[in-house]
């Protein structure tokens, strides 16, 4: 497959250098993409990325992610109001090896081969890298001139920010672009790819390559566009902050319903950036929604690709279960197979009623309902309902009011469900 006709169909080339759909053509290219590890999860504002590299080898080149243990001491000015906090080398050793496990579900890392993925982590080659040597082998060969002129630099210099621009920031295109000039080295490295917003750190590497080892080693760059909604906001945030591809961080319950809720316009953009269906599928699955918009099944298709990528089969068909806890057919079997953040994830919103255990535990089911809660308005409202089948606990039919709860009735030991009618829930929670 041709690499920059695959990307640009997807609607994922923001910017690339001349030469570039050429060289791929012409041979198998070593491209890198890097990655700070500022947290031990990446979120799906790193997706697109991500994508790329998996793109790129199923195009028959060798994608390389690089770890920015190095660069990840220090903060990147692109995109960025402040600087970033600075993070220990525990910290930073610990979320490179969470990251890791979480590209290994894009990119073929076993592969014998010789486009098979590899990982690398820019701390390695600069842990011993003195700054005088720095200054010698790096600094001479960019001007400050070249540096200044940078809109990553300008923004920051001229924007609101009140503390300007520090040093160590100011460094940081030098750094990346000796990472690029490094992997060329070490790796055959032709290519850096990386958001929009990597630019001008990406052509400094370029340009380091070409005054380091003269004009005629070539190298090149191509950028995603940054993703954002129909509406111009930024992608992959929601109100309770970004959807993380960990799933202690964001259930894939969540995760599976941020697709499933994204716009018809996004639905339409997102399946072509974030899955590897080919075109033929996704167009036949445009024209299906728009016969039908109601049914969701872009969004739907949308979230079992993305969802089963990342958390794999199993947590996508318990999502689908917590799903229909609320919207569909669903059974005490389906309720018990969910962890708690789960359930609180289905429930959220519900109304709630706090207890101690023992005003829970022993009580019969009307005295619980109606009197120490107000899930029924009364105990004649609460017998009415049940002798209509219109009561449940725990996705299970109440026969009778008098039915005495015990503690086995709690869901990990701490939860009851209770369900009046056919859409109304309430959650009473042991303390």
């Amino acid at each position: 497959m041709n690499f920059v006709e695959e990307l640009k169909w997807r609607g994922m080339i923001a910017q690339m250098m001349p030469g570039t759909e050429e060289l791929l053509q012409k041979e198998m290219v070593t491209a890198y993409l890097g990655t700070d590890p500022t947290a031990d999860s990446l979120h799906i504002g790193h997706l697109c990325g991500i994508m790329m590299l998996r793109h790129l080898q199923r195009c028959g080149h060798k994608p390389i992610i690089l770890v920015g243990g190095a660069t990840g001491m220090i903060g990147d000015p692109s995109g960025k109001s402040q600087e970033r906090n600075l993070l220990d080398s525990d910290t930073l050793y610990h979320n490179q090896e969470c990251i890791k496990k979480q590209v290994a579900h894009f990119l073929d890392f076993n592969s014998t081969a010789p486009n098979n993925a590899e990982m690398v982590n820019n701390y390695d080659w600069m842990k011993d890298f003195s700054f005088l040597d720095f200054v010698r082998e790096v600094g001479k060969h960019i001007t400050v001139n070249y540096m200044m002129a940078k809109d990553s630099v300008q923004k920051r210099l001229n924007g609101d920010a009140r503390d300007g621009l520090s040093f160590t920031e100011f460094t940081y295109q030098l750094l990346q672009g000796y990472d690029f000039l490094h992997l060329y080295q070490a790796k055959g490295c032709k290519m850096q790819m990386g958001g929009n917003d990597q630019w001008g750190n990406m052509t400094t590497g370029v340009e380091l390559i070409r005054r380091t080892l003269g004009i005629e080693n070539a190298a090149y760059a191509l950028t995603c566009p940054l993703i954002t909604k129909a509406d111009g906001k930024k992608f992959g945030k929601t109100e309770s902050g970004n959807i993380w591809l960990d799933a202690q961080r964001t259930t894939p319950y969540k995760f599976y319903q941020f697709w499933l809720n994204v716009s018809d316009a996004d639905a339409e953009r997102y399946i072509k950036i974030f899955t590897s269906l080919e075109k033929d599928e996704i167009d036949a699955l445009v024209e299906e929604h728009k016969a039908d918009p109601g049914r969701r099944q872009l969004q739907k298709r949308l979230g079992e690709e993305v969802t089963v990528m990342v958390h794999g089969r199993e947590a996508y068909d318990l999502a689908i279960d917590a799903s229909n806890l609320l919207f569909g057919k669903s059974t005490k079997e389906n309720l018990v197979r969910l962890d708690e953040a789960t359930l609180l994830n289905v429930f959220e919103g519900v109304t709630t009623f706090e207890l101690s255990k023992d005003a829970i535990t022993d009580s019969k089911a009307v005295d619980l309902l109606a009197e120490k809660t107000q899930c029924f308005s009364s105990k004649s409202e609460l017998r009415k309902l049940v002798q209509g089948g219109g009561v449940s606990l725990n996705k299970e039919k109440l026969a009778d009011p008098e039915y005495l709860i015990t503690s086995d009735d709690l869901l990990d030991g701490k939860y009851l469900l209770v369900q009046r009618g056919k859409k109304n829930y309430f959650l009473i929670i042991a303390k």
